[in-house]
């Protein structure tokens, strides 16, 4: 959202950027004439050899948290230890800077609150600015103007407050910020539009971890209300498929009305982990009713089979279900009378694109 904004106001920005934007070639560029720098950093570690986390590394003017969240079991074991490295990355703001932080969030409200004095460091909290939500679409109010977004969802609209809070320290007056953001389409894979009819949307997410589960699909039934929303995701990552961490799980996808777990054993095989079992997942998830597949082509034929008028179907997964070729609609590819699910490719076998 920032480099959106950054770039719809014709400020010269490098970045360093994950997630691929519309408007952009590459998501990486760095020179010497620009005077600011985007740079999207995690917890995660910079390498093999190099056992900090990422953000450790930057040593930022300005600074977003939007959430705290233990998603990787696999490099810090304790959440403890996990929440430590957000308090070492806010003691590394440069002196006099500031930290933009999402104030919704508990345990980020705590890390504001003891980090950060030693640099001198402004702190600007942010949660879900007013909105509401006009036939499928959301409304930013703001001074009795309604502006129109192309995304939506509380985590969303948390994540453009704190968009906003950025830019207007980088000299982005909020008419500006305003103006541009109504055109932004979100990133990549990021509750990605892939298909729309008068009562059917398709979405992917990369969404994996629990926290990130509970966030989208809490974001798509709040949009689409009084449809019937499916939602489908893969069991991918190390953590995720790591026994010890299913728990973290728990009602991750409740406000579905349908909810779908992919796993593949040999994927778990793979990663050497202890194998995991069908009754583990339905217990992790705490949900009675969720349907749980251990083959891809065995979701694509259960997806196909269903009617869609009304409804909303959300796949997420940081991978691609074994190679599916996603649900690719488009005009010359609708769903078939009746309303089942087009799937090109057929359903399992080694379909490019993907997720």
């Amino acid at each position: 959202m920032i480099l959106h904004v950054l770039n719809f106001n014709k400020i010269d920005t490098d970045f360093l950027v994950g997630a691929q934007l519309e408007g952009f070639d590459t998501m990486v560029k760095i020179t010497k004439e620009a005077k600011i720098t985007v740079i999207e950093g995690d917890e995660y570690l910079a390498s093999p050899i190099d056992r900090r986390p990422k953000f450790h590394l930057y040593k930022p003017n300005i600074a977003l948290l939007s959430g705290i969240a233990w998603d990787h079991i696999n490099v810090f074991p304790t959440f403890d230890n996990y929440v430590e490295q957000f308090r070492i990355f806010v003691d590394l703001i440069e002196p006099n800077g500031s930290l933009v932080y999402c104030s919704e969030d508990k345990e980020l409200v705590k890390v504001a609150e003891v980090s950060g004095q030693k640099n001198n460091i402004k702190k600007l909290g942010y949660s879900v600015p007013p909105n509401k939500i006009i036939d499928g679409t959301t409304y930013l109010l703001v001074n009795g103007k309604e502006i129109p977004l192309s995304v939506f969802g509380d985590h969303n609209l948390m994540n453009l407050t704190g968009a906003r809070l950025v830019c207007n320290q980088v000299g982005v007056i909020d008419e500006q910020f305003y103006n541009a953001i109504q055109s932004f389409k979100g990133a990549a894979k990021r509750l990605e539009l892939v298909y729309k009819n008068e009562t059917f949307n398709f979405y992917k997410d990369f969404a994996h971890s629990p926290s990130k589960l509970k966030a989208t699909t809490s974001a798509v039934k709040q949009q689409f209300d009084k449809r019937h929303i499916v939602a489908c995701m893969e069991l991918h990552t190390f953590s995720s498929l790591t026994e010890e961490f299913l728990n973290e799980y728990n009602g991750a996808m409740n406000t579905s009305d349908e909810a779908i777990v992919y796993y593949n054993p040999h994927t778990i095989a793979h990663k050497k982990l202890k194998p995991i079992t069908e009754e583990q997942v339905l217990k992790a998830f705490a949900r009675k009713d969720l349907k749980v597949f251990t083959d891809s082509k065995a979701v694509t034929d259960y997806l196909k089979s269903k009617k869609w008028n009304n409804s909303v179907l959300l796949m997420m997964s940081s991978g691609n279900f074994d190679g599916v070729e996603f649900l690719r609609f488009s005009t010359k590819n609708p769903p078939p009378p009746g309303g089942g699910i087009a799937l090109p490719g057929g359903g399992g076998g080694g379909g490019g694109g993907g997720n």
